[in-house]
């Protein structure tokens, strides 16, 4: 059916406006919308052929219309309010808000146990039968499941492992009891007014730090306790580290999301330690792109040492980015590469 006419009931107008935002190229979340509304614009979808250009350009301008007179939406459920209003809320009634409204069914629990740090999902873990403790592994984000299987017993991890693969025909029912029942658990465990682990919160400093400062801060440390020293080193992800910590075949979508003149600025200042992360990026790059960023590397001329440091910070951000929407890993570097940084540092 060849439509001539704007004509169209709400429904199919919202799947001509989805169908031109995915042609355009546009991520629509799509997976977000209650599953009635995800069925219902399918439906539509596939009763409808072909729009003529006139009426799809009204039914924009209508859309583009209406989004013109919102002033202001609010996030629709609790979880996204609560994500909305962030830090502003104590940690106390944000946690009593979401239990109520997991209780009530107009929250899902497994949202507040991913929220978990990976230390207290490890506890967790612990605490609960291995089967259940399965269950929530398969529900937590591949890298975040991953770090926390590292902070278990290695045969704790193994039987937990097992016991993944018997998870696969639990229904929905049973899923959402499993994770009101952790939900009970999170409550009994111990809520430190600082949240964040020593190391982690050190490492965090250090990341964004100068790097002298963070040298005198590690070598400090160093003497007063070298096994936290160590940890925090572990912790600590720079530009120095790239070429030790990331895969060579995620260097082209690591360049993809870092702004061009900034990693330009980046690769010619790195100078002395920082020069072999330079190479290992142009060596994950085409022969043809590393080529013109050599050329745009030589036409910056001199870059200042403060430039080149911000520019590199930058760099790491967008990675730090990336690897914490699960869009990358870094590679965790074992007891013994530490050992040889350490010792090549000091000689």
């Amino acid at each position: 059916m060849f439509v001539a006419t704007p004509g169209l009931s709400p429904r199919q107008k919202a799947a001509v406006v989805v169908r031109m935002m995915l042609a355009d190229g546009a991520e629509l979340e799509l997976a977000q919308l209650p599953a009635e509304i995800q069925a219902l614009l399918a439906q539509e979808m596939a009763g409808m052929d072909l729009v003529d250009r006139a009426t799809c350009n009204e039914i924009l301008t209508e859309f583009c219309d209406q989004l013109e007179q919102i002033g202001v939406a609010f996030p629709g459920s609790i979880d996204g309010t609560l994500d909305f209003l962030g830090d502003r809320l104590s940690s106390d009634t944000a946690n009593r808000l979401r239990r109520l409204a997991a209780l009530n069914g107009s929250a899902d629990p497994w949202d507040r146990v991913s929220a978990l740090t990976s230390p207290q999902l490890a506890d967790l873990a612990r605490g609960e039968a291995v089967e259940v403790a399965a269950v929530m592994f398969s529900r937590l984000p591949v890298a975040c499941a991953s770090e926390v299987f590292g902070l278990l017993d290695p045969a704790h991890a193994r039987q937990i492992a097992y016991a993944m693969s018997l998870t696969g025909g639990i229904e929905a029912p049973a899923l959402r009891r499993i994770g009101m029942a952790l939900m009970r658990a999170i409550d009994a465990l111990p809520q430190p007014a600082i949240d964040t682990r020593p190391v982690e919160k050190v490492g965090a400093i250090l990341n964004f730090a100068p790097a002298t400062t963070r040298d005198t801060v590690l070598a400090g440390l160093d003497q007063d306790d070298a096994e936290f020293a160590g940890r925090v080193r572990k912790a600590i992800f720079t530009w120095a580290n790239i070429a030790r910590r990331i895969d060579l075949r995620d260097i082209p979508r690591i360049v993809r999301e870092v702004d061009a003149v900034t990693l330009s600025k980046a690769m010619a200042g790195a100078t002395g330690d920082n020069a072999a992360t330079a190479e290992f990026i142009l060596s994950g790059l085409s022969s043809r792109l590393a080529e013109t960023m050599r050329e745009d590397i030589e036409a910056l001329g001199r870059v200042t040492a403060k430039d080149a440091e911000e520019a590199m910070t930058a760099v790491v951000t967008v990675i730090r980015r990336m690897e914490q929407a699960g869009e990358l890993f870094l590679i965790v570097e074992s007891e013994d590469d530490e050992v040889t940084i350490r010792s090549a540092e000091t000689e």
